[in-house]
């Protein structure tokens, strides 16, 4: 099996972490898009209790914290990703309402009903779509929003190379109607879904990683599983590139009923 062919789920996830806290953003996405998302939840109030579920280093916490009022727990596994989010809500001012705090998003500390708003960008994905929109859902008021990005097939066929290495590395992924199907049975009214665009890729994602990736290297020099790892990060841009007529992330946003 050549390097970049290798499953990220062979990688250390101790590694893959200190690989990401060098750049603002886990998972492809935007500020613009995690405003978009934003416009579609209703009824926010200085009162609104908020949790950003698989946070990463709240890159996308802290553009909600600067566009609504109430409390925003982040939650995460990895204790660094969850020290760098408590510095960038001191860095921004917000840390009056905004913590984060290391948890596992299949316990978490939430009370039964104490949640106006669930948010996850590119993070579901670790507990599974399906799973997480059901077992979350307790934690959510009647009326209160749940708002995830998620990859979706784009297409109902596609090139066998891409679809490889997507059933590889998260056998979930489905097309957008499947997961829109997904919501409505987990009992949420399906309120928007878009796809996000390519920039939230290439800009906001792939090109940070660039610098990322020089530090890694230089530091882990003749480390064979770092090298392994950056060359699969590489090879999963090269197939972004060749293949993203097929597939991208997509924001699903649901109401609670």
């Amino acid at each position: 099996m050549s390097n970049e062919n290798k499953s990220i789920h062979e990688f250390d996830l101790q590694l893959i972490c200190e690989y990401f806290t060098h750049v603002e953003r886990q998972g492809p996405g935007s500020p613009e898009v995690t405003l978009k998302a934003l416009s579609f939840v209703e009824g926010l109030t200085p009162e609104s209790r908020m949790a950003d579920i698989g946070c990463g280093t709240g890159g996308q916490t802290m553009v909600l914290a600067a566009h609504t009022s109430g409390q925003i727990t982040g939650v995460d596994l990895f204790p660094q990703f969850i020290d760098l989010f408590n510095a960038n809500a001191r860095k921004t001012k917000v840390q009056n309402r905004v913590k984060g705090s290391i948890g596992s998003m299949d316990n978490l500390a939430f009370q039964n009903e104490e949640l106006d708003l669930i948010w996850s960008e590119g993070a579901i994905y670790n507990i599974g779509f399906e799973r997480g929109l059901n077992e979350w859902r307790k934690f959510l008021k009647t009326g209160g929003y749940i708002a995830v990005s998620e990859v979706s097939w784009f297409t109902d066929e596609r090139p066998g190379e891409i679809e490889d290495f997507w059933m590889d590395a998260y056998p979930e992924i489905d097309t957008i109607p499947k997961k829109v199907a997904q919501m409505q049975n987990a009992g949420y009214i399906p309120v928007a879904t878009f796809i996000l665009p390519d920039n939230c890729w290439t800009e906001h994602f792939y090109a940070p990683q660039e610098a990322a990736d020089e530090i890694f290297l230089k530091k882990y020099a003749g480390n064979k599983t770092a090298e392994e790892f950056i060359a699969n990060q590489r090879h999963e841009k090269q197939l972004y590139h060749k293949y993203k007529a097929f597939y991208g992330y997509v924001f699903y946003i649901g109401k609670k009923i």
